[in-house]
């Protein structure tokens, strides 16, 4: 249990210079959720007595989209940020939150940019921190490839010794392949006592967080590590190679949790399901699915291959067809869409209506049962229930100036290659003949025909 005056700090001030990128490194994405999302939600989990942020490169940025997403993200403790401009260190991130320090007993240190950290690992390592008294713990891993990290160096009995830099190791601890993973718990008053006696270090001089742990050892308090098997929970973003590979991995876990919980994904290597996706039971996902943002896809529903689906909700029993796309909209129980159906922003189908081959919907609301199947575009339309819409229907909604609204009634049948052109109305259970081009309002029960008579003309021309 994470005792009561437990606080977490999280570095976030780091450039990622190696990113090449305007953007502050925290804010870069993985599965859907800035950086600095994921390890936020893991200080959250612990319920702690309040998280700071020390921020430096983009602070202003970094800090307005962090305060604007608090609430969708789930965070609820307080959170303060804290301006790092000393540049010479790990240590002098950390002194830039010197004020918080002072105000709880017992301080995590995380990094911003470590996106797959568990939950489930801060706990336990908070747990053995309280179990063994501790003055400090550093979260180790063991790496294939330890080059560019700080190795844990152990004593003959195995306890911890000491941290040493890559540019301070010598060949021997080269050799150690258990790394810094930069993630510690402290005793705060034992922390701030520590980072007074820092000296600075290696070729740049700078002042490092991780020779706290030596000095509080040398005052007599334990420093131990927790050991993780998990050496991918500490990996760092300094790249967008590393944000690729984090992805990836991230991926691989939402996809599992889903298979899991009862969804099937025909091949898991080839779909892609934002961190805040929620899916239900029974559900079929072909290959090459992208499902992102904020979508709710329901239970028994089928997505063929290709399908994208983006801040939008879709109803339980629903068909998605190859290729449909879909943002910012919503789709009722037992509807059906696709091949190559196109949902636009701020679109809704009513229960069991369908949107077929090539057909385009804009900011308009399909009504029950209602069928727009072939090559067609409705913008800005109110359409109700029981509507048959025919091939090559058209809604010209746009002037030049301005968008206009169309609104057709319930069990209303439009033939093929109609124009509506808005603002019009079409009343209830009226018809309208193919081909016509409708600038007026259409009486319920009406018959419309818009065009012109035909005429058959002797072709002169023609070869006799």
């Amino acid at each position: 249990m994470v005792a009561k005056n437990t606080a977490v700090l999280i570095l976030a001030a780091g450039k990622g210079t190696r990113m090449k990128s305007s953007l502050p490194k925290p804010l870069h994405a993985v599965c859907g959720y800035p950086l600095i999302t994921y390890i936020l939600r893991a200080a959250q989990s612990l319920n702690p007595a309040a998280i700071g942020v020390v921020i430096g490169h983009g602070a202003e940025q970094v800090k307005e989209i962090v305060t604007e997403n608090l609430s969708a993200w789930g965070i609820t403790t307080p959170v303060d940020f804290f301006v790092q401009t000393d540049l010479s260190g790990s240590a002098s991130a950390v002194k830039a939150a010197l004020p918080f320090l002072q105000k709880h007993q017992t301080v995590m240190v995380l990094n911003g940019d470590t996106p797959l950290l568990k939950t489930e690992t801060l706990r336990k390592m908070i747990e053995q921190f309280q179990e063994q008294a501790a003055g400090a713990l550093v979260l180790g891993v063991k790496v294939p490839d330890p080059f560019g990290y700080g190795r844990i160096v152990r004593d003959t009995k195995g306890q911890f010794e000491k941290i040493v830099e890559q540019s301070d190791a010598d060949d021997a601890t080269q050799k150690i392949n258990e790394i810094n993973s930069g993630m510690y718990v402290f005793d705060s008053a034992a922390l701030q006592k520590a980072l007074s006696q820092l000296t600075p270090q290696g070729p740049k001089h700078e002042f490092y967080l991780t020779d706290t742990l030596s000095i509080i050892k040398k005052s007599g308090q334990p420093a131990v590590v927790f050991t993780s098997a998990d050496f991918k929970q500490a990996l760092g973003i300094n790249s967008r190679a590393q944000l690729a590979e984090a992805t990836q991995v991230m991926r691989a876990r939402i996809n599992q949790f889903y298979m899991e919980n009862g969804v099937t994904l025909i091949n898991p290597q080839d779909t892609y399901i934002d961190a805040g996706v929620q899916i239900g039971e029974d559900t079929v996902i072909a290959s090459g699915c992208y499902l992102l943002g904020n979508t709710k896809i329901g239970s028994n529903c089928t997505l063929e291959s290709n399908v994208y689906v983006q801040n939008s909700k879709i109803a339980n029993n629903v068909v998605l067809k190859q290729g449909t796309y879909i943002e910012e909209s919503e789709v009722a129980e037992e509807c059906q869409l696709g091949p190559y159906a196109h949902l636009r922003p701020k679109s809704t189908l009513c229960k069991a209506a369908k949107v077929g081959n090539f057909s385009e919907i804009k900011k308009s609301v399909i009504g029950e049962g209602s069928k727009v199947n072939h090559l067609s575009y409705i913008g800005d339309t109110q359409m109700g229930a029981g509507v048959n819409v025919g091939a090559g229907t058209i809604t010209c909604n746009y002037d030049g100036v301005n968008k206009h609204q169309t609104i057709i009634e319930d069990h209303v049948f439009v033939g093929s290659n109609v124009n509506f052109v808005a603002p019009v109305t079409v009343h209830e259970y009226a018809k309208i003949g193919a081909g016509s081009t409708v600038t007026k309002e259409v009486a319920a029960n009406g018959l419309a025909i818009a065009r012109s008579r035909q005429v058959v003309l002797e072709n002169k021309g023609a070869k006799k």
